[in-house]
């Protein structure tokens, strides 16, 4: 566990580390990392490589012990940045905790053996830093999907993959891994695990979860609230759907009254699976040119930005099991005087 600082930076392309050299002039040095967390401009879906390459070239620059969680898809007003967790000496208000489940085979991915082992991580880091489930504020998790090349891997080995669509594994992945983060928070009960899994209906209000091509196991960052208070806080809610700017205000106007200004905000987006947005039809699931996460990026992106008043927020599409059905999970940052 660690005391943090947040600070976060623009970039230029997904290979741009020059963040770096700004980190520096605000005081700390490469191994002062805990996590980088950043929003690259791909399409967010199976090939995007802009995550793939972010993470080539940002792992090298930080100490092994810090992760790096990216994801694609900066549609809209959505910019392209790198947030990173800095580890301080004393007590900020906030501490973070980071780890990795083991690697995953192929046919493991999506499926109740992934959500075990995200809840087993995520209840070991809780126990082993001391942070207490009511002190968590969001669960941050990359974890890997399905390829073309590990389906026929699995296939050749005799075994089922939880689905032959690539895409539709990066829905799986992050629903299990959201699934751990409820059993390890105590959200949902860990004894219909498989019934929970086949009917995709539970979720986690601390959930945050990413999948890409670029890792074989899951990078976790527990967020949460220190027992003393510093000028570094957090505020944690779900949106109900994608036009909830109701939830976001009140955020805000927490913020607000506590003389605050906010340093970054995680949220969850996605197009309602079931097709209406407060009885109003919606398209982004039926666009054939289009995916529909990256309609949800855009839309729910937009709305942040323009009440935040910054376009360097991390809005992350597919909201499976993180936050209600066409919502998702929020969580606001922010400082103090």
């Amino acid at each position: 566990m660690a005391h943090i600082n947040i600070l976060k930076y623009g970039v230029s392309s997904p290979a741009d580390t020059s963040p770096l050299g700004e980190l520096k002039a605000a005081g700390y040095q490469s191994s002062d990392i805990f996590a980088v967390i950043g929003k690259s401009e791909g399409n967010g879906c199976v090939n995007d490589f802009s995550r793939t390459l972010s993470t080539h070239v940002w792992e090298p620059a930080i100490p092994d012990s810090a992760v790096t969680i990216f994801s694609g898809g900066t549609e809209g007003v959505l910019s392209p940045h790198v947030t990173f967790l800095v580890q301080e000496p004393k007590p900020t208000g906030l501490v973070a905790v980071v780890g990795r489940t083991r690697e995953f085979e192929p046919h493991e991915i999506g499926t109740a053996e992934h959500a075990v082992e995200v809840a087993s991580s995520v209840k070991a880091m809780l126990s082993q830093s001391g942070i207490s489930m009511d002190q968590v504020h969001l669960v941050l998790i990359k974890c890997p999907l399905l390829t073309s090349a590990k389906v026929e891997a699995i296939l050749a080995a005799s075994k089922v993959p939880v689905t032959l669509d690539t895409y539709e594994s990066m829905a799986k992945s992050r629903y299990a891994s959201a699934v751990g983060i409820a059993v390890a928070l105590e959200e949902i009960d860990a004894s219909g695990l498989n019934e929970t899994m086949r009917n995709e209906d539970c979720w986690s209000s601390k959930a945050s979860c990413s999948s890409g091509a670029e890792l074989e196991d899951c990078h976790i960052l527990i967020l949460a609230s220190h027992t003393s208070l510093g000028s570094l806080r957090a505020t944690s809610a779900f949106m109900e759907d994608g036009i909830d700017a109701g939830t976001l205000i009140k955020a805000l106007d927490k913020i607000r009254n506590e003389h605050g200004h906010v340093v970054q905000v995680f949220a969850k987006a996605e197009a309602d699976p079931r097709g209406k947005i407060r009885g109003n039809r919606h398209t982004m699931n039926t666009d054939s040119d289009i995916h529909s996460t990256r309609h949800a990026r855009a839309a729910v992106g937009g709305l942040i930005a323009g009440l935040v008043g910054d376009t360097h927020v991390y809005v992350s599409g597919g909201a499976e099991g993180q936050g209600p059905s066409g919502g998702g999970s929020l969580c606001m940052v922010y400082r103090v005087a």
